[in-house]
C-alpha cells in the first residue's frame, strides 16, 4: 500500500495525469480578462511562435502598443538571423489586430523597416512594430473566436481524408498573397512527395549537427516542474504522442538530447510527413527583410486560425528553411536553398515557412504560456 501511495505521489508530482493544467496554462483561460490595450497583449501571447520561445515584449499605453523582439529568447543556430523569431512576432501582431477589431478599435500596424541581422552577442530589446488604436467598427469573426483553440498538432493526421479544393482556396485567401508574399500548397504528387523528402532530409542533417541539437534541447521541458516554472518550450503533452505513451514518458528518466532528437526525426519521417494530405510553403521576396518576415507570420496566424475554425490541424515543419539559415551562417554552399528553389520553380520567391495540413486524429493540447506580467515592460 505504501508503494502504491508513493507511486501515486510521484505520478502527481510529475503531472502524469495532468494535461494543460496548472498556472502555466492560465493565460489560455483568462485572455478575455481585460479591456483596452492590455486585452490585445493577452491575445498576442497566445500566438504561434518558434519552439514556443515566446520571444516578445510589449510596451503598453492607452492607444499605442510597442512590440519588441526579446533577443535573449533565441534559438541559436536554429535561427541565427532571428527570421523565425520575427515570424512569431508577426503571429502575435495578427492576434492583436483581431482583438482590436472585436473591441471596436481600428489597429494601424507600423513595422520598423530593416534587414535581419545575426543574433547580437548582448541580449537586446528591439522595437519591431507599433500598433496605434483608433475608434472603428466592431467586428468579431471566426478567426477571433478560434484564438483560444488554435494549437499546433504534431500527432498523425488522417491520410484518408483529403482537404477539399474549396477549403484550400479559402485558406489561400487568408494568406493575403501579394507582391511580397506567396502561398504554395502541395496536395498532389510528385510535388508533395518532393517537399516531404526535403523536410525529412533536413531533419536528418539537423540532428547530425551538435550545435543545433544543443540549441534545440535547451528549450524542451520534460518535467512537470519545469513546465510550471518556465512556462515555455515544447512539452511531452504537445509532442503528438498517444496519451498513454505521453504519461509513461513523464515517469521515465529524461532521454538524452540525441535520443530526443532521434524521436523527432522518426516522428517527422514516419508519422507527420506521410500522414499529411497537404504540405505547404509560405514564400517571400526577401528572406531576411524584417517587414516580410512579420508579414509571413501574420499570414501563418490567419491561416492557422482559419484551419482551427474549420476542423483542420496544422503544424510547422520548417526544418528545410532552418537549414538554409544554418548553411548561410557557416558560409557553406546553399544546398538547402537550391533544393527549395527547385521545388518552387521561381527564383523570385524564397520559402520562409514550411508546414503540413490535414484532418486531425487527436486533439492537440495547448502549450504553456508566460503571464502578461512577464512580457509587459
Amino acid at each position: 500500500m505504501a508503494l502504491v501511495g508513493a507511486g501515486g505521489w510521484w505520478a502527481h508530482r510529475q503531472g502524469v495525469f495532468s494535461v494543460a493544467a496548472g498556472p502555466a496554462y492560465e493565460p489560455w483561460l483568462s485572455w478575455r480578462a481585460d479591456a483596452g490595450s492590455l486585452a490585445l497583449v493577452r491575445a498576442g501571447i497566445l500566438a504561434a511562435n518558434p519552439h514556443n520561445t515566446q520571444p516578445w515584449l510589449f510596451k503598453v499605453a492607452d492607444r499605442r502598443i510597442e512590440i519588441y523582439a526579446d533577443t535573449a529568447r533565441n534559438l541559436g543556430t536554429f535561427d541565427p538571423y532571428l527570421r523565425e523569431m520575427h515570424i512569431g512576432l508577426g503571429c502575435a501582431v495578427q492576434n492583436m489586430v483581431l482583438v482590436a477589431a472585436a473591441h471596436g478599435q481600428a489597429a494601424n500596424v507600423t513595422v520598423v523597416e530593416g534587414t535581419l541581422e545575426p543574433i547580437p552577442r548582448t541580449p537586446q530589446r528591439n522595437l519591431v512594430a507599433t500598433v496605434e488604436l483608433s475608434p472603428g467598427p466592431e467586428r468579431r469573426d471566426e478567426l477571433y473566436d478560434a484564438i483560444p483553440h488554435r494549437h499546433t498538432n504534431r500527432a498523425p493526421y488522417d491520410p484518408a481524408r483529403p482537404v477539399a479544393a474549396e477549403l484550400l482556396q479559402l485558406l489561400r485567401s487568408q494568406a493575403g498573397e501579394g507582391s511580397t508574399l506567396k502561398l504554395l500548397l502541395f496536395s498532389a504528387e510528385p510535388e508533395r512527395k518532393q517537399l516531404g523528402y526535403l523536410m525529412v532530409s533536413a531533419t536528418e542533417r539537423i540532428i547530425a549537427d551538435t550545435a543545433m541539437v544543443d540549441d534545440s534541447e535547451r528549450w524542451f521541458r520534460m518535467r512537470w516542474a519545469d513546465v510550471q516554472q518556465y512556462r515555455d518550450g515544447p512539452t511531452l503533452d504537445t509532442a503528438g504522442l498517444p496519451p498513454l505513451v505521453a504519461a509513461l514518458a513523464k515517469i521515465a528518466p529524461a532521454p538524452s538530447a540525441e535520443t530526443n532528437h532521434r524521436f523527432w526525426l522518426d516522428a517527422t519521417r514516419e508519422k507527420q510527413v506521410p500522414s499529411a494530405p497537404v504540405l505547404g510553403l509560405i514564400a517571400v521576396e526577401q528572406l531576411y527583410d524584417r517587414a516580410q518576415a512579420i508579414g509571413a507570420g501574420r499570414a501563418w496566424q490567419r491561416m492557422h486560425l482559419f484551419a482551427t475554425a474549420h476542423g483542420l490541424a496544422m503544424q510547422p515543419i520548417n526544418q528545410p528553411v532552418e537549414l538554409v539559415d544554418r548553411e548561410r551562417q557557416l558560409a557553406r554552399e546553399p544546398v538547402a536553398a537550391g533544393a527549395l528553389a527547385s521545388l518552387v520553380g521561381d527564383p523570385a520567391w524564397k520559402p520562409t515557412f514550411a508546414f503540413r495540413l490535414g484532418f486531425p486524429t487527436r486533439d492537440a493540447p495547448p502549450s504553456p504560456r508566460r503571464p502578461v506580467s512577464d512580457v509587459v515592460i
